[in-house]
């Protein structure tokens, strides 16, 4: 591994650190998503604390802090599985920001963003898996969950090479949804379904 490559995996943790839920609370002035809400630091739950607007502020940083890093290491030439460990240390990052004590989201918008500059057609095909199922169960962490579970196989159906490092990612995922999955097996999970 180079010296290149490590500065680049540095790179991509030390910008997934950067909180946009809590930032963009911050400006709009919401309360700190860490504290309020679900307790968790993303866009669903700013979108419960302040609505459209500052929920879709944060999902777009949450997506650019996985893409630009995995974009300029590869226009820097990393090899396919470096290109993934980028991509894991953003995520990493957003679960465990440097900035924030460590306290983060689940990085399920910084993995999309994260694979859009290698693989825009997984990307594409994970954004739909994940707005059928949410159209369908109105349950944002299902869908997610039901996301990850089949970005592997994506994975290795379009981009072979990166197989390895979204296993790693959906790993992640699935780990921080710990307590999402036990509400949705007791089905006390919240929903949309009643809101507008």
């Amino acid at each position: 591994m180079t010296a290149l490559t490590l500065l680049m995996i540095l790179t991509g943790y030390l910008l997934g650190s950067i909180s946009s839920a809590v930032l963009v609370c911050k400006l709009w002035r919401l309360p700190d998503p860490r504290h309020s809400g679900s307790g968790n630091p993303g866009a669903t739950n700013v979108y419960r604390l302040g609505g459209k607007v500052p929920a879709f502020v944060t999902l777009s940083l949450d997506v650019l802090k996985g893409m630009v890093p995995v974009w300029g290491s590869y226009f820097l030439g990393l090899e396919p599985f470096f290109l993934g460990l980028v991509a894991v240390a953003a995520c990493l990052g957003h679960i465990f920001p440097l900035y924030f004590n460590f306290r983060g989201g689940k990085a399920v918008a910084t993995a999309l963003g994260a694979m859009f500059p290698v693989a825009w057609e997984m990307a594409l095909l994970l954004i739909a898996t994940w707005l059928v199922v949410f159209r369908v169960s109105r349950i944002s962490s299902l869908a997610a969950l039901i996301t990850v579970s089949l970005a592997p196989f994506y994975a290795f159906w379009i981009k072979p090479q990166y197989t390895v490092p979204v296993i790693m990612i959906s790993v992640l995922i699935f780990w921080r949804h710990q307590a999402n999955i036990a509400r949705l097996s007791s089905g006390s999970e919240s929903s949309f379904r009643h809101r507008r």
